[in-house]
């Protein structure tokens, strides 16, 4: 399958944009990622099951005290998924994706929970099962992982997009470790759009349903569509706020931008959730950016 050239267009309208307004404001950016930091891991563990609340994600990456009853297992996931994305986002532009980047990077999430899984590819013995799905055998997990990493470089005829949509739905039904595939997967989608320039996307867990139906398609009919989708949708929503931001608009919620406009705000958030307005969320809340009054 391949991505709509409207998308593209508009994918590349903006990254223009982006880059055009990049320039002399990294520390704007920085602020950017580092704000968006705690939604990025809330969303991957709680797709991921974790029972974490986004407040409390946010508590646990301040070295603020949380409940008592958040267990300490969630805590480290939280704070090593977080080390994991600023790790790539340092690195994205000096180190190469492969196999020895992907183990680093598991060996970091899994730190300090299960040392006897964490920087290794299952071993003999060590079958996993997703919903129906059952995983490749132990023993195929490097030569398949090989493969994926050969097809994803070599592979110069497609769009970004699409490539890096093909490479997580592969990486994903290889699921070479014991634990945390999927968090590893969407920190490489991150790590791959980043060696290109582009910023990091949260793929969020009120998508969950469509990602996780992106894999069946995927297994049953080849059909990468669905991700491919999901991945531009939330790049177009990334490229939004930044240029936002680096554009210095006012910020503000898309139910206060309604009472400016005639549409209704489910029609605005029905833009808003197609990027066909320049919406983005922050904590889970539509936003856009408009131009400041002059009085």
């Amino acid at each position: 399958m391949a991505s709509p050239s409207p998308i593209r267009d508009r994918i590349n309208t903006l990254k223009a944009e982006f880059d055009r307004l990049s320039k002399g404001k990294e520390s704007l950016l920085k602020m950017i990622d580092e704000a968006e930091l705690s939604e990025g891991v809330f969303n991957s563990n709680a797709i991921e099951n974790s029972t974490l609340t986004l407040k409390e994600t946010e508590k646990i990456l301040l070295d603020l005290e949380v409940s008592q009853d958040v267990s300490v297992r969630e805590v480290f996931e939280a704070k090593n998924l977080a080390t994991v994305i600023e790790y790539i986002s340092s690195k994205a532009q000096t180190i190469e994706l492969n196999e020895a980047l992907i183990l680093l990077l598991h060996q970091m999430l899994l730190g300090n929970i299960d040392a006897s899984v964490s920087g290794r590819f299952r071993k003999q013995n060590e079958y996993v099962r997703v919903g129906t799905h059952i995983a490749p055998a132990p023993e195929h997990i490097q030569r398949l992982i090989e493969n994926t990493l050969l097809e994803y470089s070599s592979n110069m005829d497609s769009y970004f997009a699409d490539k890096i949509a093909k490479f997580h739905l592969d990486f994903e039904s290889i699921h070479p470790f014991n634990d945390g595939n999927g968090r590893i997967g969407r920190v490489l989608i991150n790590f791959q759009l980043l060696q290109l320039g582009l910023p990091i996307i949260i793929i969020r867990d009120k998508e969950k349903k469509a990602y996780y139906s992106s894999f069946g398609q995927y297994r049953d009919l080849k059909n990468t569509k669905v991700l491919e989708k999901i991945i531009t949708l939330s790049l177009l929503e990334s490229l939004h706020k930044r240029i936002a931001y680096l554009s210095g608009l006012k910020i503000i919620p898309l139910v206060d931008f309604e009472k400016e406009g005639d549409k209704s705000i489910n029609t605005l958030i029905n833009s808003a959730r197609r990027q066909t307005i320049p919406a983005f969320r922050e904590k889970g809340v539509w936003k856009i950016g408009i131009a400041h009054n002059i009085n």
